[in-house]
């Protein structure tokens, strides 16, 4: 036993000094007699700490327009300022940049000068949340990864301005202007690589169309979306997280198997309209339907498989997966109905 223990902690120490001797090649080439030199060439407006030399915070300076970055630069964070343009002169060095945080300013896209965005080819991450953008800037660099569009004005998406963005992971565009009309079959073309997408808060009434087959997690929530259409997600087979809540969903708007899909895990159906609980796959985990017009609960109705098949599966065999189900804010009375416990065995919290 004692033996177990110095080796265990033999092994953290050799883990923390080989993480020590990684951090510290990252600032091999900073020697202290440089640090003058990064600080003469760092914006009088900016803070360039010795320590990371590779990021610079203009953050929350009252700066309207943006001071001239250094070469050195890869993150940049220009958030909670009053900048109104993105023009290239600042950026003509500043060829290495992964990271830019504009969010909170006051850009528009006449502001954004024309090709600024595309020609810094290495930048991964821009976010350009809470700004006065009317629609997606276009054209973006091919090799971002995430773009955050959040509260802002945008009502139109241009055509084929996510056309090159196969690296794009996540999207996320909510509470801002969108109508139907701005999302047509081919807007989200392109994307091959996204995993999150982020239309919540908008003013859509119906399900987007053609979201990337690869989308792991759609949040539609706050829209007034009112139809699920038929085999809507066999086009998006790897869908997990799908948050529809504050919408106007009723029965009717559901197809008899219209969340009974197999990749969904969690499901939140929070604050519409329905007076049942839709049919669900076995798969499912987690289920939010609190707020709805739900009167009472059928287990046997709405078990994913038959109780009495599942009793000659076993307990490792194919039960339901439900862990969490949410009811409360609806008219159903408790007690928790004896046949819902006996369908979802591994159910661990009942909300009523």
């Amino acid at each position: 036993m004692i033996l177990k223990v110095y080796t265990s902690l033999l092994l953290l120490f050799l883990v923390n000094s080989v993480w020590t001797r990684t951090v510290r090649q990252v600032y091999d080439d900073l020697d202290p007699d440089h640090w003058s030199h990064y600080t003469s060439e760092c914006p009088q407006e900016c803070f360039c700490p010795p320590s990371f030399p590779n990021a610079l915070y203009c953050d929350n300076k009252g700066l309207k327009e943006i001071p001239a970055i250094p070469a050195r630069i890869w993150y940049l964070y220009l958030q909670n300022n009053l900048i109104e343009t993105l023009s290239e002169k600042p950026f003509v060095n500043a060829t290495h940049l992964r990271w830019i945080n504009l969010n909170k300013n006051k850009i528009t896209n006449s502001g954004i000068e024309s090709g600024v965005l595309s020609k810094l080819k290495k930048l991964l991450y821009l976010f350009l949340e809470d700004n006065e953008l009317e629609e997606v800037p276009a054209p973006l660099p091919v090799g971002l990864e995430q773009l955050r569009l959040a509260r802002n004005k945008i009502s139109k998406i241009p055509e084929g301005v996510f056309s090159n963005l196969e690296n794009l992971t996540m999207l996320d565009l909510h509470q801002n202007s969108l109508l139907d009309s701005a999302l047509q079959s081919d807007t989200f073309q392109g994307l091959n690589n996204l995993m999150q997408l982020n239309i919540a808060k908008n003013s859509l009434k119906k399900m987007p169309l053609s979201i990337p087959a690869n989308t792991l997690q759609l949040f539609l929530d706050n829209n007034s979306i009112e139809v699920i259409p038929e085999n809507y997600f066999s086009a998006i087979p790897k869908v997990t997280f799908l948050r529809l809540n504050y919408n106007k969903l009723s029965d009717d708007g559901i197809p008899p198997n219209g969340f009974n899909v197999s990749s969904i895990l969690d499901l939140q159906l929070s604050h519409n309209q329905l007076t049942k609980i839709p049919l669900i796959n076995a798969h499912l985990e987690h289920l939010h339907l609190d707020h709805n017009k739900i009167k009472s609960v059928n287990g046997t109705q709405i078990c994913p498989v038959s109780i009495a098949l599942e009793e000659d599966y076993g307990y490792y065999g194919n039960i339901p997966r439900l862990r969490y189900l949410r009811l409360d804010g609806n008219e159903i009375q408790p007690p928790i109905p004896l046949d819902i416990m006996i369908c979802f065995r591994l159910l661990q919290a009942v909300v009523i």
